[in-house]
């Protein structure tokens, strides 16, 4: 695997592990019960937590990548008929 396809691989991997991992723990002003900020929705999220979610995210896409990189130069996952 070229070094471009492990860099595509692993934005795919990020951006999917990334997603799946927003709605994780958070609460929304409605559901704790609390006090709505003025200019806030109150399903927004009270602490999102982005850079802990980017920091996960990133640990499980390179481990991912290195496992997807592993399968694809074995010969065991081919993209080619």
């Amino acid at each position: 695997m070229t070094w471009f396809s492990a860099a595509l691989v692993f934005v795919v991997i990020w951006w999917l592990v990334f997603f799946m991992s927003l709605p994780i723990g958070a609460r929304s002003y409605h559901e704790a019960g609390e006090e709505v900020d003025v200019g806030n929705e109150s399903s927004a999220p009270m602490r999102p937590r982005l850079w802990l979610k980017a920091g996960i995210s990133t640990a499980t896409a390179v481990v991912l990548t290195i496992g997807v990189s592993f399968l694809i130069d074995s010969g065991a996952l081919s993209f080619r008929p």
